[in-house]
Parts: C-alpha cells; sequence; structure tokens
C-alpha cells in the first residue's frame, strides 16, 4: 500500500530535520485516494488526477512536486512506481516585488502609529515595534515573540526562528534608549505576561493585530497597502526596507559584496544565501549599480 511508503518516507525525511507538515498531509490524502482504487503503486494518471481536484490553480504544481519527490525515492526501490510529469508547470512562483519604503516614510510611519487615537499602550506598542522592525530587519513574527529575556548587553536574542536557528542582533545605542523607554510603560501593563509587545487587553501580539495597525498608520500617510497594489506595502516591507538599505551601503568591489551578502544573510536568519540575493533586484538604483560593474568586466576591468 502507498500509505506505508508515504510513511516511511516522511520518517526518513523528518530524521533529516524537516518538519513536513502540510506536506505529509498531502502525501497521505494522495496515498489514501490511491489506495481507494486500487493502487498500490504511484501511478501517474491517478497523481495527476487527484491534483486536478484541488481548488487552488496555484496549488497544482506544488503538490505534484511533492509527489514527485516521493515517487523518486519510492521509485529508487522499486521501478514499478512511476515518476509524474509536471504537467502543471514549475511549482516554484517568482516572488513578488518587494515594496520598499522611500526616505523618510519610516519616520512619518512611526509617528503616525504614535498619534493619540488609541488609549493606553497601543501607540507606545505599535510605533516602538514598526521602529524596531525597521532598525533590525526582524521578521514580524520574531518581534512579537521577544520576551524580557531576550533583552541583553549584547543585544536581542531571537530564539528558534523559521528555521529553527536562534541569533543575536546587535542594537544601535539610539535603538536601545527607544525600547528602554517603551519598557517602562510597558511594565505597569500586563504583569502576567512577560512578552515586549502586548495587545490593549495585556495578551501578546498576534499577527492580523500588527497587520491591522500597520495598515490605519499607512493610509495616514498615504502609503499604498491594499491587496490590489502592487508591490503594496505591509509590515514585512520593513524588513525588505533594511536589507535593501543595508545592500545599497556596501562597497563595490568583490570581496566586500561577497562578506556582506554574507553578513546579511545571518544578520536576517535566511536558510539559503540565495534569498538574500534577492534584493539586489530591489530598486533600479541597486540593478544600476550591478550593470555598471558588468560593464567595467566585460571591458577587461576587475569585478
Amino acid at each position: 500500500m502507498i500509505t506505508n511508503a508515504v510513511e516511511s518516507y516522511l520518517a526518513v525525511r523528518r530524521a533529516c530535520g524537516y518538519e513536513l507538515k502540510s506536506v505529509g498531509v498531502h502525501l497521505l490524502n494522495f496515498a489514501a485516494y490511491s489506495d481507494a482504487r486500487a493502487k498500490p503503486y504511484v501511478c501517474s494518471e491517478t497523481a495527476i488526477e487527484w491534483v486536478a481536484l484541488s481548488r487552488s490553480i496555484a496549488m497544482r504544481p506544488r503538490l505534484l512536486g511533492e509527489i514527485i519527490r516521493f515517487a523518486r525515492y519510492v521509485h529508487a526501490e522499486d521501478p514499478r512506481h512511476e515518476l509524474p510529469p509536471p504537467v502543471f508547470g514549475s511549482e516554484h512562483r517568482s516572488r513578488p516585488v518587494p515594496y520598499v519604503f522611500a526616505k523618510g516614510d519610516v519616520e512619518r510611519l512611526v509617528e503616525a502609529a504614535h498619534q493619540p487615537v488609541y488609549q493606553g499602550l497601543r501607540r507606545d506598542t505599535y510605533s516602538t515595534l514598526f521602529a524596531l522592525l525597521a532598525c533590525t530587519g526582524l521578521r514580524v513574527s520574531e518581534a512579537i515573540g521577544l520576551r524580557y529575556g531576550d533583552i541583553t548587553t549584547d543585544g536581542l536574542v531571537v530564539r528558534c526562528t523559521k528555521f529553527h536557528k536562534s541569533r543575536l542582533i546587535p542594537l544601535h545605542d539610539t535603538a536601545v534608549a527607544r525600547l528602554e523607554q517603551y519598557l517602562e510603560r510597558r511594565r505597569r501593563y500586563g504583569p502576567f505576561d512577560d512578552h515586549l509587545f502586548i495587545s490593549m487587553y495585556g495578551r501578546p501580539l498576534r499577527l492580523h493585530n500588527v497587520e491591522s495597525a500597520f495598515r490605519t498608520a499607512a493610509m495616514k500617510i498615504g502609503i499604498p497597502c491594499g491587496l490590489q497594489r502592487s508591490p503594496r506595502a505591509t509590515p514585512h516591507s520593513l524588513r525588505h526596507t533594511f536589507a535593501v538599505r543595508v545592500l545599497e551601503t556596501c562597497p563595490d568591489d568583490r570581496n566586500h559584496v561577497t562578506q556582506n551578502m554574507l553578513a546579511l544573510s545571518t544578520y536576517l536568519g535566511h536558510g539559503k544565501v540565495t534569498d538574500t540575493y534577492w534584493y539586489l533586484e530591489a530598486t533600479p538604483e541597486l540593478m544600476e549599480r550591478i550593470a555598471e560593474r558588468c560593464e567595467i568586466f566585460v571591458s577587461g576591468g576587475k569585478p
């Protein structure tokens, strides 16, 4: 039965460190579908038929890709398992164009979040949160997960992040001062919770809380954040902006670029350095500098 083969496949990959939560659900559902049709081996026709049942057209290449990877695993031991062709196209979608804040807009956003629209700690919470995201490049999930114990003399300790890696984020003196100022007020609220950022009800912030507050502040200063706009500003755009500004300050010679890219990738907590290279395409200024260096190289100069 394919179900047994799926369970073996998932066990092996999870032993290598992969979680495969959604992948596991998808493959087990496919296995049940195949078993119900008396297909004891991976069948290309059955796989394509099952994937086509997905209502999301965008999900179909990904689902079939998961089956193909599983099929390669079982085919190595038993050639009766077929390798389905990628008939729904590539599962690797191009990343959306990131929204990068213009110079001065981050300050305006922080000021808009601090305007006295809400009572209590809320305006201090979101103005501090947005400022912290902008000056550190943290993911929103990392920032709202911070606790008192994560503040050290060396910076912020970000624990068990997206790729299960903890890292240290150094803070500029101005950021430390702003954070300490916020914490003086924060400690009066929600005394039984040690999260840095809490809601008006004294509970840890959730992603939808941050997105709502961001939209409110962005709309005040005319920053596009509607679903129909591309690119559109989101809280994650503060991380994009941080990465782009760091790259813009990097010298153009090869050694500096290599060292800076590796350092930035580590600092941002990227799983692959290629995720960091993506930011080189983010602004016309960076693309212009890349084009200039390419012309110099083609002309016989040093890269």
